[in-house]
């Protein structure tokens, strides 16, 4: 009986608060990471990696073995999987050789001698279905809270297409997959480079072109000991939309979103009397666009009066874009409502809230040929905390006495050069 009178009474209070302080904000995930880095090795074994161009061996060798020490070095921690393309079919059927990929490790905890065998028999065969391999690798990673990596292994472009890699990677980024691809280039080669790059730019992975096997082996260990690294909470994945009054109501937290080109993208906050406001937003780059562009970020009242912005421009150069604001709720009588007490220093129960809109537009163009979808990846991060009190007035504090001091040695400095003129003009009159 006592603990169902105190069940209800906690469900009262529950209520009781719901209703004065309206809406929960949608609240970023904040749970401990449990789960260890997850890391898969996307290896091409087409036939073009027969090449002997590395230090006088083959490509397929030189991977190998840059594999192998890999393998050996790896943190205990580390969940890893590799997957070949390119690997069984020796037949000319681009139908049947543009399906050629396996996982030949399962993502998990490594039995290292069992991984090194398994490389160690690949031989160079078939086609390069770069883009399923991609799609496959992340089907074998999962899901999670936390941030997957794939590190992509080639010498050659897709030569399956559909479906395009660089498409693939923008398709894996939009769903909100936290997923990072970090490619390694065997070849010289610049189309190959161009897509290697665009599928580590539309993930937030890097590009590296491995010319000597040393090279290979200490990127590889590197992108994997970076998994460890970045191993954490991935963004809350959200969706702006086109007007304020439909716009998802954010708590403190870091979110994940994707912008059109030329788009204007709204969420609002709640921000009550004695709190500030702090909102950072970053753009990435990730496809070819015109020179020229940037990124904006304003905080606006809910019918649409500005109270500040911040803003980003880059030239071409640039591979992120971000603006930060910050907005005080007392600091604008105008923009709080008719309820809410501005005089203190801390937010007030029981008072409804301001809702502030956050607007993130951009100035993106596509370049012909470019893809505008899925839109450009955002990432928004939202604070409120205490306001920063204000002084009244000028305050000198212990200054006064040194401007005291001044004044005086001022004053007795302009009566000692007073009198000492006096008495020269006398003197030299007598003369």
């Amino acid at each position: 009986m006592i603990n169902f009178r105190r069940s209800a009474a906690v469900l009262l209070g529950l209520l009781a608060t719901t209703a004065l302080t309206g809406p929960v904000p949608a609240a970023a995930d904040e749970e401990q990471v449990a789960e260890p880095p997850r890391v898969e090795l996307v290896l091409d074994v087409s036939g073009s990696m027969r090449a002997a161009d590395i230090d006088g061996r083959s490509r397929i060798s030189v991977a190998q073995q840059a594999f192998n020490e890999v393998v050996d070095a790896l943190p205990e921690e580390t969940q890893l999987g590799i997957r070949v393309l390119g690997a069984t079919y020796k037949g000319k059927d681009k139908k049947v050789g543009c399906q050629d990929t396996q996982q030949i490790v399962p993502v998990g905890p490594v039995d290292r001698t069992a991984a090194k065998a398994a490389v160690a028999t690949l031989r160079p065969t078939g086609f390069t279905p770069v883009g399923l391999a991609l799609r496959s690798a992340a089907q074998d990673l999962g899901t999670g809270a936390t941030t997957r990596r794939i590190v992509l292994i080639t010498d050659g472009e897709d030569t399956c297409a559909p479906p395009d890699p660089c498409q693939v990677a923008r398709e894996l980024a939009a769903q909100g997959t936290s997923l990072v691809v970090d490619t390694l280039g065997l070849a010289p080669d610049e189309k190959v480079r161009r897509q290697l790059l665009c599928i580590a730019g539309a993930t937030g992975g890097t590009y590296t072109a491995a010319q000597s096997a040393d090279e290979l082996t200490g990127r590889i260990k590197q992108l994997v000991e970076r998994a460890g690294d970045t191993h954490t909470r991935a963004p809350t994945v959200v969706g702006g939309t086109d007007a304020c009054e439909s716009a998802p109501l954010l708590a403190p937290g870091v979110y994940a979103d994707r912008e059109s080109f030329s788009e204007h993208r709204y969420y609002r906050v709640p921000v009550r009397a004695g709190q500030e406001l702090r909102a950072s937003v970053s753009m990435a780059l990730d496809r070819p666009v015109n020179r020229d562009y940037g990124v904006l970020l304003r905080a606006t009242a809910a019918d649409g009066r500005e109270l500040v912005r911040g803003a980003d421009a880059g030239s071409g150069r640039a591979d992120v874009l971000s603006a930060g604001l910050r907005w005080s709720a007392t600091a604008d009588d105008e923009a709080t409502t008719d309820d809410e007490d501005t005089s203190g220093t801390s937010p007030t129960p029981g008072v409804e809230p301001t809702t502030v809109c956050l607007v993130v537009s951009n100035s993106f163009a596509a370049r012909p040929g470019t893809a505008a979808t899925p839109g450009m990846p955002v990432e928004l991060t939202i604070d409120v905390v205490p306001a920063a009190g204000t002084p009244d007035g000028p305050d000198l504090g212990r200054g006064w006495v040194l401007l005291a001091l001044l004044t005086v040695a001022g004053l007795l400095t302009g009566l000692v050069a007073g009198l000492l003129t006096r008495w020269w003009v006398a003197t030299w009159r007598e003369n």
